[in-house]
């Protein structure tokens, strides 16, 4: 009896501390082993045009996962969810191995549609759950691909501006926790907390989505027809706000991981060439300036030149010519303008080309930018002044040639390239970008001399007939430069680009087209003068800008 009343006791004891002095760990115990905290994940902030138009949004979605530990048959839930979710025979297989393990948290698929998960979810599989989230969705497609970038599997900034602003576009992501049953359902009637998500930033482009388009359309056409490795069209107003910025071959940022990983960058910014011609518009413009020559003062012109220990021909042959600087600017003479920069120096044309932008960063914030290149006087070899006047020897980028001719549009004042109109925060304020930086850097009679000069680049009897615009007049410049082959480290084929602006007399756009290495025809007249009419014309219609009122007044091109 003795042995049974200890027995007893025990139990009595045990009993006791269960229903007691243990209650409370048990019960915290089990809440713990059914309570699960998940993620709310922010919603992305769009990306617009400069009106509006979504150029990058994030739409519902689902990721499906699951509890292992809740669910009851790996290999029938895998084999269930199969032929929704359109799992090939191997990956069933794979799922089916994740859903065994211990594990507490595994993904079954990311980024699916709400209707998608209504289908699984009907299924009533034990373990298997439906988490809110949202994919990333570009609905203009390669529209302005190049310039908004990619997100990663996890919704994070990869490329471009998703990148670039990822820190405003992101948002915070919100914690919901909540306790579950034994077949992975939510308890309706336990305790619940949650904290709310905050949205990302909206951000507005300068860009034009139409605009855009079709600079992208027309450029696509170029390259494929001049046989090209590749091209930019950079589309900006003279006060340096870019309206398009097209690069081919590109990609669709839907699906960045099917392109080719040269294309997903920003060639308008990352990729840096020898401008050749086009870079003579500085050179005329600091010799008048400086007040080295007038644009009618005559400069002789040899058959050949000797400078630097080379001898220096223009394109095409001639003997001794007689042409004044608007002649050696309109007929791209490489001697007359080496002959021209020779009246202010070294020293001067790197100040002024520094002026201009060249081998800083142009200032738009574009991820991926290159600041081109530009050495020191004291840092070039015995010709490299010489090629340097006519754009052979210093490199830049598509911005920045483009903001070149921009600063002569405007008047001489150069004004730092902006692609960002502004944020939009989750309470509907709207933040302007901060007003770009201004600088001067030639007179406005300076730039009112170099625009009579290009204007004479598309006469009928120019280099550039064929970038005309019908009712506004053009001004202009081609470039057709020996192209720097990084496979061999030499010159090797051509870089052709024509850059101007309309209307002349009062300007509104500014388009630089450049064409890489084209195989088919070689002059940036021929090849890129095309796409800037293209392309101007359209834009000049888009903006709703008048026709020209006024006539050219050209200068001779040859003296008296």
């Amino acid at each position: 009896m003795l042995i049974l009343a200890f027995v007893v006791s025990i139990y009595v004891v045990r009993l006791f501390e269960l229903q007691g002095l243990d209650a409370p760990v048990y019960a915290a115990d089990a809440t713990a082993g059914r309570t699960v905290t998940e993620q709310l994940p922010a919603s992305r902030g769009s990306i617009t045009d400069r009106n509006g138009v979504v150029l990058a949004e994030s739409v519902a979605a689902r990721d499906i996962t699951a509890d292992p530990t809740f669910v009851k048959d790996a290999v029938a839930t895998a084999a269930a969810l199969a032929p929704i979710l359109g799992l090939s025979p191997s990956t069933q297989l794979e799922l089916g191995a994740r859903l065994s393990s211990a594990k507490r948290f595994v993904y079954v698929v990311r980024g699916v549609s709400p209707q998608m998960w209504e289908r699984v979810k009907a299924l009533d599989l034990a373990g298997i759950y439906g988490v809110t989230t949202s994919d990333r969705s570009y609905p203009a497609q390669s529209v302005g691909g190049n310039v908004l970038g990619f997100v990663d599997g996890n919704g994070a900034g990869a490329g471009g501006l998703e990148l670039g602003y990822d820190d405003v576009l992101s948002g915070v992501d919100g914690t919901r926790t909540y306790q579950r049953d034994v077949r992975g359902r939510e308890i309706s009637t336990a305790d619940s907390t949650e904290l709310a998500p905050v949205g990302g930033s909206e951000v507005r482009l300068t860009l034009d989505r139409d605009l855009q388009w079709y600079a992208q359309e027309t450029l696509a056409a170029a390259v494929t027809n001049a046989k090209a490795k590749s091209g930019t069209v950079v589309v900006m107003t003279p006060e340096g706000e870019v309206l398009a910025l097209a690069a081919y071959p590109t990609f669709d940022p839907n699906s960045p991981g099917s392109a080719d990983q040269d294309d997903v960058g920003n060639r308008a910014v990352s990729d840096i060439y020898e401008p050749g011609s086009t870079s003579k518009v500085m050179t005329a413009a600091a010799v008048l300036e400086e007040d080295g020559l007038r644009p009618e003062s005559t400069i002789v012109v040899p058959s050949v030149l000797t400078r630097g220990g080379r001898e220096f021909r223009d394109f095409s042959p001639h003997g001794t010519l007689k042409l004044t600087l608007a002649g050696v600017i309109a007929k791209s003479s490489n001697m007359g303008t080496i002959k021209a920069a020779e009246t202010i120096g070294p020293e001067t044309l790197y100040e002024y080309l520094k002026k201009f932008g060249i081998g800083d960063p142009s200032g738009a914030g574009l991820p991926g930018e290159s600041r081109g290149l530009l050495p020191r006087p004291e840092a070039w070899s015995a010709s490299q002044f010489y090629t340097i006047a006519f754009g052979q020897g210093l490199s830049l980028n598509a911005v920045q040639a483009a903001s070149v001719f921009a600063t002569i549009a405007n008047g001489g004042v150069r004004v730092q390239p902006s692609v960002i109109a502004g944020v939009t925060s989750p309470d509907g304020t709207f933040l302007p970008e901060l007003a770009p930086t201004e600088s001067r850097v030639v007179s406005a009679k300076t730039a009112m001399a170099v625009t009579r000069m290009l204007e004479s680049v598309v006469a009928d009897d120019g280099l550039a007939p064929k970038a005309q615009v019908e009712g506004y007049r053009v001004a202009g410049k081609t470039g057709t430069a020996n192209r720097v082959d990084e496979e061999c480290g030499c010159y090797r084929g051509f870089t052709a680009s024509f850059i101007g602006y309309a209307p002349a007399d009062n300007p509104a756009l500014v388009v630089a087209v450049t064409l890489q290495h084209p195989t088919n025809g070689r002059y940036g007249g021929a090849l890129a003068g095309p796409v800037f009419k293209k392309v101007m014309s359209f834009g000049l219609a888009s903006l709703q800008v008048p026709p020209t009122g006024t006539t050219a007044k050209p200068y001779r091109l040859t003296p008296r």
